[in-house]
């Protein structure tokens, strides 16, 4: 085995060399990226960018020492967010820019370590990580920043605990410990670097030392075990990996674990059909033909195993690394993703590079048995290819009605994709196409209280309350505790005439949820039209604390405040609004109104004008 280079060694040349090297990635990546760069938000983004009640200081001490402040406790990742939206807010292109960088340096110390181990062929490696499009997942979605930044920290705790290797100082292992602590802090699953750097110490050595090599990592394990435990109980009580769908059997788990492996190896060497959501399986002990993957993966273990005693190691290693690095998403702790499928692309970002060392080895192999012309060429059109496909798939992320688009495509029976596809569609008024979708996703997941509300919520917007409210009870059935569907129930009643029960399904919801500005604002709108201003008040009040930016919250409570006389309170409302929204002729002809009970004539014809002008309807 050659021994690793200690940093001091490297002439000046590898140094210029490494920096053009680095460079290069980056010039590639943005390249394969392009067509990402541009992308608007997707699913769950807005839970992962920084929200307004955190992005002072204030809030990034509670992003530190608050549990729960936000939707996992990744602080070093949430930190990055609040630093990224102090620069540019809530720009997209910034968050991608970030994304692509990372994932160009996660690549490039991915070569460094493998050149640390002297692993053949190490720019190969890192090359085809830097190319391959199932990074694609984790690379154009913004929320998988957690996966770039990780990997990135990841592997350079990795390369300074090899330099701790060469040189036992004790501020070098300061150093390693620091980035694996900042690596925990933005992802779990890093929590396998310590298991990983001692199966690279096998591999190198055949043996593992305790004084040298186990004990100084104990920490780390323990570091880890504790993140992970906390991990798992987000997932299960404040993120809801919990339930029917996660209630899987100790066969059925140790069949998911034999056959999520051979997906992802699967993906690596064919990566033709890749989708957002993967089919989710079902996973029966009674079929033989599953068994046939747990088969497989214990004839590689053995057969690893079988090599190694001969003094073959390197298979047993990659082996060993890949699936240790997946332990976390094999099947046996319950990740909210499961509800959806038990495989997805990001899952295996850091456990596939195990793979591709192995793969530059290969190529690295290949060169010294063809002529070098060959050899160019068959890189290059490796990866060429692997880039083209990783410029198609990132161009699927441009939007995400696209993506949804596309992942049905190729997986038709994703509820999910359905799902949200209509809530898309909804958004952006096409309620009548998405009816079909909704459709289809409650035929796929029939017992889906929220694809009842949203349902509901569709053909509410399409003025259909009778054919709404069948789903919106249906939702209520499911999820009695279900405030959102409380209020929809509500808005359905109260469009067929029944008064009292609309008001009293606003009511629920409110009472179930405080929080729920919509029902609020129902609420308070419900009681206005009874009569009850005075009683309304206080709900409308509420709802523009919790929808500030919610047009038609400011026009109610402005509306209460004309009717009970509080005129110049009512303008401070009337002025918010059209601040949100100033092209709105009906809010200019109801200020006009406020304006010229206060005898503030000219303005107020001013804005009469305005609103005629915007809308000419309003004239009658």
């Amino acid at each position: 085995m050659v021994r690793p280079s200690t940093p001091s060694s490297l002439p000046f040349a590898t140094r210029v060399g490494d920096v053009s090297v680095l460079f290069g990635f980056i010039a590639v990546a943005f390249l394969v990226y392009f067509p990402a760069l541009q992308g608007t938000y997707l699913w769950d983004d807005a839970g992962h960018l920084t929200r307004p009640d955190l992005r002072s200081l204030g809030g990034l001490a509670r992003i530190w020492f608050e549990i729960g402040a936000t939707q996992q406790y990744y602080p070093f990742l949430h930190s990055a967010f609040w630093f990224e939206h102090q620069l540019w807010g809530q720009a997209e292109l910034g968050y991608h820019v970030v994304n692509v960088l990372q994932h160009a340096t996660a690549a490039f110390l991915f070569g460094l370590v493998l050149r640390r181990l002297a692993v053949p062929g190490p720019w190969l490696a890192a090359g085809l990580f830097a190319l391959h499009p199932v990074c694609v997942e984790s690379v154009a979605w913004i929320a998988e920043q957690k996966n770039t930044l990780s990997l990135t920290l990841y592997l350079a705790a990795a390369l300074a605990w090899l330099r701790f290797e060469t040189e036992r100082r004790p501020w070098r292992y300061g150093l390693a410990t620091a980035l694996f602590i900042l690596a925990l802090l933005t992802k779990t699953v890093t929590a396998t670097l310590p298991a990983a750097l001692l199966v690279m110490a096998w591999w190198r050595r055949g043996s593992l030392r305790w004084r040298e090599d186990i004990l100084p990592l104990l920490p780390w394990f323990i570091a880890g075990g504790a993140m992970g435990l906390l991990t798992a109980h987000f997932e299960r009580e404040m993120i809801g990996a919990a339930g029917a769908d996660f209630n899987l059997t100790f066969v059925q788990r140790l069949l998911l674990a034999g056959r999520v492996p051979w997906h992802y190896l699967s993906s690596l060497l064919w990566p033709f059909n890749l989708t957002f959501i993967y089919e989710r399986w079902a996973i029966d002990g009674s079929v033989g033909w599953q068994w046939l993957y747990l088969g497989g993966t214990s004839a590689l273990l053995v057969g690893g195993v079988a090599a190694a005693r001969r003094g073959r190691r390197g298979g047993l290693a990659a082996v060993l690394l890949f699936g240790g690095t997946l332990f976390p998403v094999l099947g046996f702790f319950n990740v909210y993703p499961f509800i959806y499928s038990f495989v997805a692309d990001h899952f295996q970002y850091h456990a596939s590079l195990a793979l591709f060392a192995l793969g530059g080895a290969g190529l690295f192999w290949l060169r010294g048995r063809l002529p070098a012309l060959g050899h160019a060429a068959l890189v290059a059109a490796l990866g060429l290819g692997l880039g083209m496909l990783s410029w198609k798939y990132a161009g699927e992320y441009r939007s995400a009605e696209t993506l949804y688009r596309a992942t049905l495509a190729r997986n038709p029976a994703c509820w999910m994709a359905h799902n949200n596809l209509a809530i898309l569609l909804v958004e952006s008024g096409r309620a009548g196409e998405a009816l079909p979708h909704y459709e289809k996703a409650l035929r796929l997941r029939p017992s889906y209280a929220e694809g009842e509300h949203n349902l509901g919520f569709a053909l509410n917007r399409l003025g259909r309350p009778a054919a709404a409210l069948p789903h919106l009870e249906r939702a209520v059935a499911l999820k009695a505790d279900y405030a959102s569907a409380h209020n929809e129930r509500g808005v359905a009643l109260m469009g067929l005439n029944r008064f009292d029960d609309g008001r009293a399904a606003f009511e629920e919801a409110v009472r179930l949820n405080p929080r729920l500005g919509m029902a609020r604002r129902n609420l308070g709108l419900a009681l206005a039209s009874a009569g009850r201003t005075e009683e309304a008040l206080p709900h409308f009040e509420r709802a523009v604390e919790l929808m500030p930016e919610d047009v038609e919250a400011q026009v109610q409570y402005a509306t209460a405040l004309v009717v009970l006389g509080r005129i110049n309170d009512a303008l401070a409302r009337f002025e918010r609004a059209l601040a949100l929204d100033s092209e709105n002729g009906r809010i200019h002809l109801q200020y006009s109104i406020a304006l010229r009970r206060l005898g503030r004539v000219a303005e107020a014809n001013q804005h009469q004008r305005r609103a005629l002008e915007l809308e000419p309807s309003l004239a009658r």
